[in-house]
Order: structure tokens, then C-alpha cells, then sequence
């Protein structure tokens, strides 16, 4: 592992960058090689869209170091924006602009490059309303209360079709269909479509890319301005931080909207993705997920972060279910191995406490920390003998 590090050091970070980005841009031509079993294109763009999810828990948790259990609220907010904005469960009222929707079909219908805007606000306004009460909060308490909104929230959108007589939210059945997306002026361009089709997932892998390195491009900007570095004062000891000068509520009102704009943003693409909303999507366990990705990947880092949710979405969504197939065929045995998937979690999780606590591809910041860790403690068992 050192040498792997000692080498990946060595090469400069725009050929590193390079790299990756020319690979993620010719996935989906390098697919079809591995084939639909082992790396289907939904898949792919589901690892990307939990990538952008997992950036803005990043904000939050590993630039700030606010523990935030109920994350998912923004993911369903974003989703729910999408859905009221994007289909006809409005049917009352007619009312479209810059939609790829049939003009004669009902409802409100806007254009996703705006639904995607107004979502991700959206989602930082109730990110900065549910942080007033709570930032106040340390710790332990912090947690436990976001882990109370975050199960409030669906809870509201399950019982949400009756509130004062009018359906908001459709309870559990949901709402969809979602409109396709309208690519507008982009569509005049070659090999373009005018409107992407629910099974045109190449041309929807390429959007999601293209938002995803958007926001990994105001993440690491984040990360080095002003802001970024008061978020990590914060995380390291909050009162040397207010005593330096630091806004304390103010900063971490911030990270809240900041992680709750991503988390919208992602909920919005995951909505037209799917082409429906339902609420039993945004459980606990999703939040918990999320955070395993960011913790597995190195809290703080961003390129750590997609690395954990790539890996954790694939081997959640393909991956386990492929390797129980290959094991049993192997083996002639009947295991259902996806049954274990919790399972597997934790003892990842374990894993990663005991061997890797600071993530795959922790932050420079925490290598050396670490180091720093190391070489004491071996002066104090020198000492000690």
C-alpha cells in the first residue's frame, strides 16, 4: 500500500485527473465489454448519482464534522421538487415551460435544467431551517436530532395526501410518471437527442457526469477558500475556531445548505432517472449507506468519497447479488447471498475501524496526523521499555 501511494504521489494531479476523466467519459463504451451481468449502464449511473449524493454528506460531515443521520431528507426533498415540477400530478392546472412534455397532457411541467436549480435551493432552504434548532447541538445530541428529522420528514410525505383535504405528496403510491428530459438548444447539436427518452441511458449517464464534475469542481474550490478552511477549524476544536474569529453558527449553517443544495441536486436526477418517486426509497438505512461511503472512501477527501460510493453502490445494486451467482454456480450451492447484505456492511465497516479508520483514500491532512500519531506512540513504547 505504501509503494501504491509512493508511485500514485509521483504523478502529477492534472495527468491523474486526465486519467480518470477520459476513462469515466468512455465508460459507456467500455461496458458493453464487461456486460450487462457484472456492470450494466443503470448501474453505472447509479454509482454516479450516489457519488454526488455522498459529495454534499461530505460537506457536511467531512469538512465540517457534523454528524448528520438523516441526510436522505434533502435526497427526498430534491426528489419530491423534481416530481411536483416534472409530471402531471397536478392535473388541476396546465402549465409548461421549456418542458419536453406533450403540451395537451396536464399539470405542471418545467424544464429539468431549471428543476434542478430550483430543487437544489429548495433543499438548502430546509437544510438552513432544520439547522437553526439544531447546530446548536454537539456531537452524540447533534446526530440523534437530525436522525429525528430524517425519520419526521418521510413520515410526513407517507401521510401527505390528505393533509387539510389536498393530495401533496400521493403517500405510497407515489408520483409518475416524470417528464423526460428537454436538452434545448443542446439538441441542435450532433449526435445530441432533442429529448432523452427514459432508454437512452447513455445520453443520461453523460448528464450526471457532467453534474457531478460540476460539483466536484465547487467541492475541492470549497475545500481551499475561506469557508472551507473555517469548516475544517470547526471540525478540529470548535472553541479555538470561535476564539479565532470564526462564525460558529453562521459556518455551519453554510455547510448545512451547501450539502443539502448537492443532496437536492441528486435527488433531482435520481427522480428522472428512475421516472418515479415513492417514499419508500428514503429510509434510515439510505442514510446510513451514504455515510458508510463517505467514511469507507476518507472522510474529507473528495476523490475518496466517489471512490466509496462507486465501489458501495455497485456492490449494492450489482456486484453482491453477481458474486452469490458465481458462488453458487461454482459450488452447485443455493445461498442467497443478497440476503447477507447488511451483513457484509458491517463487517466492511469493521474492516475499515480496525485497519483503515481514515477510509481508503483519507486526506493528506489525516496521513499525517496519523504519522504524527505513529511516531509517538513509538517514542512512548521506547520510552516505556
Amino acid at each position: 500500500m505504501a509503494a501504491l501511494r509512493k508511485l500514485l504521489g509521483s504523478v502529477p494531479a492534472w495527468a491523474g485527473i486526465s486519467l480518470v476523466a477520459a476513462f469515466m467519459i468512455a465508460v459507456p463504451k467500455i461496458q458493453p465489454i464487461f456486460g450487462d451481468d457484472w456492470l450494466p449502464i443503470t448501474t453505472v449511473i447509479l454509482c454516479v448519482i450516489y457519488a454526488v449524493f455522498a459529495l454534499g454528506l461530505n460537506v457536511v460531515v467531512g469538512y465540517a464534522g457534523l454528524l448528520d443521520l438523516g441526510y436522505v431528507a434533502f435526497f427526498l426533498i430534491g426528489a419530491y421538487t423534481a416530481a411536483w415540477l416534472m409530471s402531471d400530478f397536478f392535473y388541476q392546472t396546465n402549465f409548461h415551460f421549456l418542458s419536453a412534455s406533450l403540451p395537451a397532457v396536464f399539470g405542471i411541467h418545467i424544464s429539468f435544467w431549471l428543476v434542478i436549480i430550483v430543487a437544489a435551493l429548495h433543499a438548502a432552504v430546509w437544510g438552513v431551517i432544520i439547522g437553526v434548532p439544531t447546530l446548536r447541538l454537539k456531537s452524540d445530541y447533534l446526530a440523534i436530532v437530525t436522525l429525528g428529522f430524517g425519520e419526521i420528514l418521510p413520515q410526513v410525505v407517507r401521510n401527505g395526501n390528505g393533509i387539510g383535504g389536498f393530495n401533496l405528496t400521493n403517500g405510497t403510491i407515489g408520483i409518475g410518471p416524470v417528464d423526460p428530459v428537454g436538452m434545448g438548444i443542446l439538441g441542435r447539436l450532433p449526435l445530441v437527442p432533442h429529448t432523452v427518452s427514459p432508454f437512452d441511458f447513455t445520453v443520461r449517464y453523460y448528464i450526471i457526469l457532467a453534474l457531478g464534475a460540476l460539483f466536484i469542481f465547487v467541492s475541492l474550490r470549497l475545500r481551499v477558500g475561506k469557508l472551507g478552511r473555517a469548516w475544517l477549524a470547526i471540525r478540529e476544536d470548535e472553541l479555538a475556531a470561535s476564539l479565532m474569529g470564526v462564525p460558529l453558527m453562521r459556518t455551519k449553517l453554510a455547510s448545512y445548505a451547501v450539502g443539502a443544495a448537492i443532496g437536492g441536486a441528486a435527488g433531482t436526477f435520481y427522480a428522472i432517472t428512475v421516472g418515479t418517486v415513492n417514499v419508500d426509497t428514503f429510509t434510515f438505512q439510505f442514510s446510513i449507506i451514504v455515510l458508510a461511503m463517505v467514511i469507507v472512501g476518507g472522510l474529507g477527501n473528495v476523490w475518496g468519497v466517489i471512490l466509496g460510493a462507486a465501489l458501495i453502490a455497485w456492490f449494492n445494486f450489482t456486484g453482491l447479488t453477481q458474486i452469490g451467482n458465481t458462488i453458487n454456480s461454482r459450488f452447485g450451492t443455493s445461498y442467497d447471498i443478497p440476503r447477507y447484505q447488511f451483513l457484509c456492511f458491517g463487517l466492511v465497516l469493521v474492516f475499515m475501524m480496525l485497519y483503515r479508520r481514515d477510509g481508503l483514500l483519507p486526506a493528506a491532512r489525516q496521513r499525517k496526523v496519523r504519522a504524527v500519531e505513529s511516531e509517538l506512540a513509538k517514542v512512548g513504547t521506547e520510552e516505556g521499555a
